[in-house]
């Protein structure tokens, strides 16, 4: 019998945090049950001649922070030669990253298992696919309008306002009615008010930490991850200088994770990092979910092998 053949589509495995990478856990896994591993970046996808092709390199993982990779010569293969592709490309989710799951979607179509689906990929923006779910998240608007947004911060009192494609923290603001600066951040983030941002009011339980939660064909972990800010901050997140607390799910965290998961089982998307603060859903992260590696390691699990026990039974 043909070993399983996976393909990982990443940002280059040499530029990656081994020690708390969620793709090297899902490659680790994918080792311990003897599959070929080949990995390659969206600029490596091309189509030709009626195929879609990615220039990739077989590539075998360790689980040591020093020497945690070894790679072939590149080779072009046919996507549809692989068994199952992980998309684990790292925001910013821009046009190239669009044009990926369009070629993904060609593998798709020939019968390989593409995780997350690309289709749902594109649907499911990360900070607007939360809006699904009206009743489980905070008060929140979605606007370009400078006015409309002074006023929904004049409304909470204090809110925080991100771009729609970002992560890691990065351009989320803090503003309370009466600030000083919040003409020049909302110009800064709308780009002059050409592009629309989210605000959602301020949920002072952020202090407890921004919990992300992982879910695996619709079912949850069953532990969080709690993202407490770094001293003086208010992001959660572990690029912001956050430390990450593992913390058993609440009843309100299960609540949450029934609500969605029959969309996220019906979209294909097999592996999400849902993200709750305090009784609130803030975003459903769809693209590249992290945290693995911490669960892993303060609870003695293997999350990366419930997800390949659910891809290999979708293989199936």
């Amino acid at each position: 019998m043909k070993p399983i053949k996976i393909a990982v589509l990443m940002d280059d495995i040499k530029d990656i945090k081994p020690h708390k990478d969620s793709s090297l856990a899902m490659m680790l896994e994918a080792s311990r049950r003897n599959w070929e591993i080949y990995t390659f970046d969206a600029h490596d996808l091309f189509a030709q001649d009626g195929q879609v092709l990615a220039t990739c390199a077989k590539t075998v993982v360790f689980d040591d922070t020093e020497h945690w990779y070894e790679q072939a010569p590149k080779e072009d293969l046919p996507l549809d030669s692989f068994n199952v592709i992980l998309m684990r490309k790292d925001p910013p989710f821009d046009m190239n990253y669009i044009y990926a799951t369009y070629f993904l979607e060609q593998a798709e179509n020939n019968g390989v298992l593409v995780v997350n689906k690309a289709q749902s990929l594109r649907d499911a923006n990360e900070k607007l696919f939360a809006l699904n779910f009206p009743h489980c998240i905070a008060k929140t608007l979605v606007s370009s309008n400078k006015n409309r947004l002074k006023e929904f911060i004049k409304i909470q009192g204090v809110s925080v306002v991100k771009p729609l494609d970002g992560m890691g923290g990065k351009d989320i603001f803090k503003l309370e009615h009466g600030d000083s600066n919040i003409d020049e951040v909302l110009d800064y983030i709308t780009h002059q008010g050409s592009t629309p941002i989210m605000a959602q009011e301020f949920l002072p339980e952020i202090a407890q930490g921004d919990k992300r939660i992982l879910l695996i064909n619709g079912k949850p972990i069953d532990y969080a991850l709690a993202r407490i800010p770094a001293e003086g901050s208010f992001k959660g997140n572990l690029a912001a200088g956050a430390t990450g607390i593992g913390q058993p799910l609440s009843a309100r965290d299960r609540y949450l994770c029934e609500q969605i998961a029959p969309t996220l089982k019906s979209k294909g998307l097999m592996f999400v990092g849902l993200d709750v603060i305090g009784n609130y859903i803030t975003e459903i992260n769809v693209t590249s979910p992290t945290c693995i590696r911490e669960l892993d390691q303060q609870f003695n699990l293997n999350i990366a092998g419930v997800l390949f026990d659910e891809i290999q039974q979708a293989l199936n």
